[in-house]
């Protein structure tokens, strides 16, 4: 897989799609586990080991979702993508993300304010406006703004217009 190309997120953490050609299906070292054993696993109809069921139900109803956001608009999936791809101010004189671009999430956007001083400004602000969990992890600080594809483009508008308004408020 490309560096520059990020997998999409469809269901709970721990679920992996894995789609084989079928000229490819016995190429598996001898030490393979039979979880990774994609021959295996075909002539098993995946059920090697016993299969995530929640994981792969929850995963079906966001495909059902997705292809009926897609039918729906007339934007088809350039606007379901568009949902998930917006990006925040990228580097500013008030902003940064410390990822390099392309490794970013398009999924969870961080960002820190230049002056970590504003920080609990920033987020006491954001949650007056109706914004919750922005402050990133422990370990890294910042913020991170989650914005998967069920995430409503006024969602995401509404956490831009207010960065940009505590930018010129504060910056």
């Amino acid at each position: 897989m490309s560096s520059t190309r990020r997998p999409e997120e469809f269901g709970p953490a721990g679920l992996t799609l894995v789609i084989v050609r079928d000229d490819l299906l016995d190429r598996a070292l001898p030490i393979t586990p039979s979880a990774f054993h994609w021959k295996e696993q075909a002539a098993a109809d995946s059920m090697v080991n016993t299969p995530p069921t929640y994981a792969i139900y929850i995963s079906g109803l966001v495909f059902e979702w997705l292809l009926a956001e897609v039918h729906r608009c007339d934007r088809g999936k350039e606007h379901c993508q568009g949902r998930s791809a917006l990006r925040l101010p990228d580097t500013t004189a008030f902003y940064r993300c410390p990822a390099r671009k392309e490794d970013r999430s398009r999924m969870n956007v961080r960002f820190h304010l230049r002056n970590e001083g504003l920080d609990e400004a920033f987020l006491k602000g954001a949650k007056a406006a109706g914004m919750d969990q922005l402050k990133g992890h422990r370990a890294v600080g910042g913020m991170r703004a989650s914005i998967y594809n069920a995430m409503p483009m006024a969602g995401v508008r509404t956490l831009v217009d207010y960065m940009k308004d505590f930018e010129r408020r504060h910056g």
